[in-house]
């Protein structure tokens, strides 16, 4: 399976302080969300490894010089939150 943005989010910006803006599409206008730098860290990660994951795990935990079990932990709870406010949904694998 791939962990995908839902339609009509999108990034805004990052600041220098490695926090994440996105806003998504509603039926009451547009809603701005922010994540701080290690939502930041998985949303990139996931982006960068098609929403592999696993993959996007494995390079959390290489850069954060933690277990692989750990990393996957820790983004597997941020992607149900990512899913909760609406923002991420699961697509099959190709």
């Amino acid at each position: 399976m791939r962990i995908r943005p839902m339609p009509g989010v999108r990034v805004t910006s990052v600041d220098a302080d490695g926090r994440l803006e996105l806003l998504a599409a509603s039926s009451t206008g547009p809603a701005s969300y922010r994540c701080g730098p290690v939502g930041t860290a998985m949303w990139i990660a996931l982006r960068q490894h098609d929403g592999d994951s696993a993959a996007a795990a494995d390079l959390l935990a290489r850069l954060w010089g933690t277990g692989p079990e750990n990393a996957r932990a820790d983004l597997d709870i941020w992607i149900e939150e990512m899913r909760d406010a609406g923002l991420l949904h699961t697509e099959p694998a190709p």
